[in-house]
């Protein structure tokens, strides 16, 4: 079943309309922009798919490549000391592994799995609907 979801999910990752949201950015009549700041309007989707942002704090969800997820956290502790946490969701073949500085690697199952691919799914179709005005699915135009 890992074997089956895996597959699955590379398909909605990484399917072969994926590089057309890049191409789209062409036609715009703003300058062109870098990978890096599309990367940044792409996380400011991704931050609101786990709600609202509390004053003062920070938070990015993106697509880094096909095989790379990064959510980023930073915030103000009840010592009002600053705090952040840097989670990298790496595909495999054989599952998908969670990898945070200081913790070691391990395959996310269950609820967290569950969660990780809700996640990836609402991102994907917000920034092909939002940013690059196309269906996620198919990377043709919507109206």
């Amino acid at each position: 079943m890992k074997r089956t979801f895996v597959k699955t999910f590379k398909k909605l990752v990484a399917n072969d309309t994926a590089g057309d949201f890049l191409k789209k950015t062409k036609k715009r009549p703003f300058k062109e922009l870098t990978v890096r700041e599309l990367i940044q309007i792409e996380s400011k989707i991704g931050a609101r798919i786990f709600g609202p942002i509390k004053p003062g704090n920070r938070r990015e969800f993106f697509n880094e490549n096909p095989n790379n997820w990064i959510w980023y956290e930073e915030w103000t502790d009840s010592d009002n000391k600053r705090q952040s946490v840097t989670t990298r969701y790496e595909i495999h073949d054989d599952g998908i592994f969670k990898v945070q500085e200081g913790t070691p690697y391990q395959y996310i199952k269950g609820q967290e799995l569950d969660n990780f691919v809700t996640a990836a799914q609402l991102y994907l179709e917000r920034v092909a609907r939002d940013i690059y005005k196309c269906d996620h699915k198919t990377g043709k135009p919507i109206a």
